[in-house]
């Protein structure tokens, strides 16, 4: 019997198939982009009426039978990033604010130093593949006690050093985001570690996000600012994420 994620991969993969139906979905201007964004919220709240605080399906080691596959940027080329990364990041310094009573600023190894959670989860892509890996990370609740989000935050932003792409305006740089329902979440980590080993470059070093009942889009790597807004109103084009302001669904849940 196919499970809820099943289904909505297929239909995934369906979309990507090359069904003419599909190929203005995501224009924001098209009937069918519009009709699966009115559908979006009813999904995040029946979702969460459904399963709540729920875990995603955890698996075995056994069950690791390939290396997590790479997908869209594995080699960021800004200046900053490759010094870092030339230096094992030891200069790496997540920075914490926005609408938060304590900002913060931590390097990779004071991240190590918090509590971790360790977690074998399968990664579901849009694309319509998956990958189970085991990943090590510092919970993103535990760093949230620290900064004291203020009563007016919503949502957690986190800011990438990758540029997807270039324009006549200058780089546009990876950003995601996602409510501090999910961001509370305990499967919700800051990921440093990927299957007994330091997270390598084409998969997010030094740091990505990891949220497990989301779309693989939704788990932002090279991760170096978190920062709690109120609203998507001064993130990108407004609509909460790199892929959300080009037609894709901002929650992504599975």
């Amino acid at each position: 019997m196919l499970d809820r994620r099943s289904l909505l991969l297929g239909g995934a993969a369906l979309a990507l198939s090359g069904c003419k139906v599909f190929d203005n979905a995501s224009n924001s201007d098209s009937t069918l982009h519009r009709l699966f964004a009115s559908h979006e919220a009813l999904t995040r709240t029946a979702q969460r009426a459904l399963i709540g605080d729920r875990l995603a399906p955890e698996f075995a080691e056994a069950d690791i039978r390939q290396g997590q596959r790479p997908n869209g940027s594995v080699d960021p080329d800004s200046a900053a990033y490759r010094q870092m990364a030339g230096n094992g990041f030891v200069d790496y310094r997540l920075t914490f604010t926005g609408l938060v009573e304590t900002p913060l600023s931590l390097s990779l190894a004071e991240i190590a130093a918090l509590p971790s959670r360790t977690q074998i989860t399968r990664h579901d892509c849009v694309e319509g593949w998956s990958c189970i890996a085991k990943w090590t990370g510092t919970p993103l609740a535990t760093v949230l006690n620290l900064a004291k989000p203020t009563l007016a935050a919503r949502f957690a932003a986190f800011h990438c050093f990758d540029a997807i792409e270039r324009s006549l305006a200058g780089e546009v740089l990876y950003y995601e985001s996602i409510d501090l329902i999910d961001a509370y979440h305990p499967q919700t980590i800051l990921a440093y570690g990927m299957n007994g080993t330091p997270l390598p470059m084409e998969n997010g070093a030094p740091l990505r996000l990891r949220v497990e009942r989301q779309l693989g889009y939704k788990m932002a790597k090279y991760v170096h600012t978190i920062e709690l807004v109120d609203s998507f109103a001064s993130l990108g084009a407004g609509r909460g994420s790199y892929w959300a302001d080009r037609g894709y669904e901002w929650y992504a849940g599975i």
